[in-house]
């Protein structure tokens, strides 16, 4: 799903657990500067982090930006270049890297996101063991796997909003609809007491007008969503809700073109 840059912005501005000086904006014509030298357009989502932060970390991960540098004014021999030689290794540009030898982020750059757009998979190298596996879908993605993760929230409370997670951290629709990210859904489910009055649930999203989002957290059934009042939540949240589907991707892809409300 193509990540909200909205809720991105929220995400980061509510992880003090992502270090950030004072915001050094890289312009957009060095960002244009360091896609030639690369060869490739950069993903959307990273390309905004730059315009907007520049530098900064996500947890311990150090975050590649574009260094000011030399008569031509940015240069690509910079440790914390993205167009740094050492980056670059076959299909994978490396943007974040661990210290000490920890862990290091790649875009892998022969693999085109789930729905294109621009972005590419970010993929993990393990430190240690040299092993590989895909961690999200997207940039924004990865930063929303890892402030879940910092938060204790894991992967999140069930595949489906994990599934998100990985491409985007939350999404608002034209409709009002919002499905929480990671810097929200604790908020959300402890102002409404979820896990108290309905303990095998949790609150995903709402509606922006009384009405919330619920999945199960637990049991076999952890795809479909109900639409309930958020004043009625109570444990039979199956018999009081109004199903609204079972596939929350596709749904909220189909609903992002679509401004009527679906409820």
């Amino acid at each position: 799903m193509k990540p909200d840059l909205t809720q991105l912005r929220e995400l980061v501005e509510a992880s003090p657990e992502f270090g950030r000086g004072p915001a050094v904006a890289v312009p957009d014509a060095a960002i244009r500067d360091a896609e030639a030298r690369i060869g490739r357009p950069l993903p959307p989502s990273y390309r905004w982090w730059l315009a907007e932060f520049g530098h900064g970390r996500a947890g311990d991960a150090d975050i590649a930006t574009v260094a000011p540098g030399g008569p031509d004014g940015f240069a690509d021999d910079a440790y914390e270049d993205i167009t740094a030689e050492w980056r670059r290794d076959g299909d994978r540009l490396c943007f974040g890297v661990e210290p000490d030898c920890g862990d290091t982020y790649s875009f892998a750059l022969d693999r085109g996101g789930e729905h294109g757009g621009g972005e590419y998979p970010v993929v993990c190298r393990d430190g240690l063991d040299g092993d590989e596996q895909q961690v999200a879908e997207s940039f924004a993605g990865f930063l929303a796997v890892r402030a879940a993760r910092l938060r204790g929230l894991g992967d999140g409370p069930n595949p489906a909003v994990a599934r998100l997670w990985r491409s985007t951290p939350g999404a608002l629709l034209d409709n009002g609809v919002l499905v929480y990210g990671p810097h929200a859904i604790g908020e959300r489910n402890e102002t409404f007491e979820v896990a108290h009055y309905a303990p095998e649930w949790v609150l995903v999203g709402d509606d922006s007008g009384g009405g919330g989002l619920l999945m199960r957290r637990h049991g076999r059934d952890r795809t479909r969503v109900f639409h309930l009042d958020l004043g009625a939540i109570g444990p039979d949240i199956e018999a009081d809700g109004e199903p609204v589907t079972d596939d929350l991707l596709g749904w909220l892809r189909s609903s992002a073109g679509d401004p009527r409300s679906p409820f």
